[in-house]
């Protein structure tokens, strides 16, 4: 069967811009971000890592919806429904060649899909990509800086707890852990946490992990520095 669906590939697609006052975003910021992206091979990585099966009722391809769901993240947006709002955005659906909006229930079932070997994929992609940039940087000595945050949630969403909170006491969030390279602004590794648990929950373990994955992809550093807030 032939798929006559507008499919993303290898890149997302170039806007043009104009100032014609017709087909208005704005989301203009975002041409720059695709560009970035195309020159970085991360479309083409998605598509690679997370291939879509194309049957009669696939609507949207799974690197569409992941992508969407990335630059809805960079605009500061992170519910599935405001996601599904944002993807009908003129330049959005340009950028990720979608006929139309995507709606809810097609993130929602593609998200489900991908599970926890879907998670676990995704980390390891996003892993690979910071190791290749720390290496592309040739600093030979690293500040790690690791702390944890608390992000609140509404409703009851899996593994949301309540626990210490000190913007929305009482609700439940999640805690995860987080460790940045000082010198290049980057989140190099995160661990998901429970709302409920303490900041030293794991951290031992966790740092071991960051210590073992730098170790593996990285022989131009010299000295690393950590930094526990």
């Amino acid at each position: 069967m032939k798929i006559t669906k507008k499919t993303l590939k290898n890149q997302s697609k170039v806007v043009k811009s104009s100032f014609t006052g017709s087909n208005i975003t704005k989301y203009s910021g975002l041409n720059t971000v695709a560009k970035y992206m195309n020159r970085q091979h991360i479309v083409k990585s998605i598509s690679t890592s997370f291939p879509t099966e194309w049957h009669n009722a696939t609507k949207f391809g799974v690197n569409q919806v992941l992508m969407a769901i990335t630059l809805a993240s960079i605009s500061g947006i992170n519910r599935i429904y405001r996601i599904a709002v944002f993807s009908g955005d003129g330049l959005v659906k340009a950028l990720l060649r979608l006929d139309k909006a995507i709606n809810e229930n097609a993130i929602s079932a593609t998200l489900k899909n991908l599970g926890q070997s879907g998670a676990r994929k995704l980390q390891e992609f996003l892993l690979s990509r910071n190791a290749r940039w720390l290496r592309e940087s040739e600093l030979t000595s690293i500040t790690l800086d690791a702390d944890s945050t608390v992000k609140s949630v509404c409703g009851n969403q899996e593994g949301a707890a309540k626990g210490f909170n000190t913007t929305k006491k009482g609700a439940k969030s999640y805690h995860p852990l987080l460790v940045f390279v000082s010198e290049m602004k980057l989140l190099y590794h995160t661990w998901f946490r429970t709302g409920s648990a303490y900041t030293a929950n794991g951290v031992v373990e966790f740092l071991k992990e960051v210590q073992s994955i730098q170790s593996a992809t990285d022989r131009n550093l010299k000295k690393v520095t950590l930094v526990v807030q």
